[in-house]
């Protein structure tokens, strides 16, 4: 699981972006970084760590970050340690970005291969495979150390195979546990990190990190990166998905008829429905929850102050729609009587919150 052969996709990677062992360029995040530095300063560096936070604003990145700072061994024993940077020309980048790194374990989803495609959670065995680099001293008397991308990944059995060995800890083991939501990860996994969240990056952050990654992402008009900033939360990789003058507009009609909530404009309903059925669809059925999600959400924030029993409305009708799009892709429902459902439901949760 920690090695593979170079120029093999990873499940997640975005196409035309670097993978987070190969990004050197990290933008925002400094007091997460400084989190780790002081541990590196003090000679006492925390043996597990929970990063977590939303999608795509760097999480992964901090921690193939940390990892080449702490197996270089310059500067994980420098005292004076200001930052994380290691040059990318250096032996330990260079092992680390095609994971030869012999005190490195990566714990993540398979990668396709030619017989199959990459696989849908990390398995029991290949924990037990990676984590076996424990059972020895570094050769060079250093950290070992072991990513886990992400913890969403872990199966019941390979979670608790992770804990057996976070709970008596090797000397000098380091683990850096990435989840986009921290509180579902094993309790007594999180009971034994210590967390860090990482918030949404601001828009000039995300600018620069577009700007970081060259053509084609830099030869995008600026105002299709402000659109795309609009809706993108904090997170570069959200941000690139939306850099489609498309997609944005769509984004747009659908928050449209949100707005408009509790009065319903049936005519658009009915024709978002029927388009959102057709085979061809995926990429705007998905689009369109994800902007649900995301409305309601808003409307939660914006309403804080009202008290629970108000919000109440919207929340629920928050838990049914993921229930409800869950069985829809079970089951290969129609998604037509989905999608009506879905805006009289909001429609209701908009007039009993008011």
């Amino acid at each position: 699981m920690s090695r593979d052969e170079q120029g093999v996709a990873e499940p997640d990677q975005l196409d035309n972006a670097p993978h987070p062992r190969e990004q050197f360029a990290f933008f925002g995040h400094r007091e997460g970084e400084e989190a780790f530095l002081e541990g590196l300063r003090n000679g006492r560096l925390h043996h597990a760590w929970l990063i977590g936070g939303a999608q795509g604003i760097g999480k992964a990145t901090l921690a193939y970050r940390v990892a080449r700072a702490v197996l270089d061994p310059q500067r994980s024993n420098d005292r004076a340690i200001s930052n994380l940077d290691v040059p990318p020309g250096s032996h330990v980048a260079r092992q680390v970005a095609v994971l030869s790194h012999p005190n490195l374990s990566v714990l993540r989803r398979a990668p396709a291969t030619d017989k199959k495609g990459p696989s849908a959670t990390i398995p029991v065995d290949a924990v037990r495979r990676a984590l076996g680099m424990f059972g020895s001293t570094a050769a060079d008397g250093g950290y070992r150390v072991c990513i886990v991308d992400s913890a969403e990944d872990l199966t019941v059995s390979s979670a608790n195979a992770l804990l057996k060995v976070i709970e008596e800890p090797p000397p000098r083991s380091l683990f850096l546990i990435v989840s986009h939501a921290p509180q579902r990860v094993l309790p007594t996994i999180r009971s034994r990190c210590r967390r860090l969240l990482l918030r949404p990056l601001e828009d000039h952050d995300i600018k620069a990190a577009i700007g970081s990654l060259g053509a084609p992402w830099t030869d995008i008009p600026q105002d299709v990166v402000d659109q795309a900033l609009r809706y993108g939360e904090g997170s570069v990789r959200r941000t690139l998905e939306l850099l489609d003058v498309d997609k944005v507009a769509f984004i747009d009609q659908v928050t449209r008829i949100l707005n408009g909530l509790p009065k319903a404009d049936t005519k658009q309903i009915l024709a978002l429905a029927e388009a959102l059925s057709k085979r061809d669809a995926d990429d705007s059925y998905e689009l369109t929850l994800e902007t649900v999600q995301r409305w309601v959400s808003e409307r939660l924030h914006e309403r804080a102050g009202l008290g629970a029993s108000r919000l109440a409305p919207l929340v629920e009708v928050c838990d049914k729609i993921g229930r409800s799009a869950r069985e829809i892709d079970v089951f290969n429902l129609d998604r037509r009587p989905f999608i009506l459902t879905m805006f009289d439901d909001l429609a209701d949760a908009v007039r009993r919150a008011a």
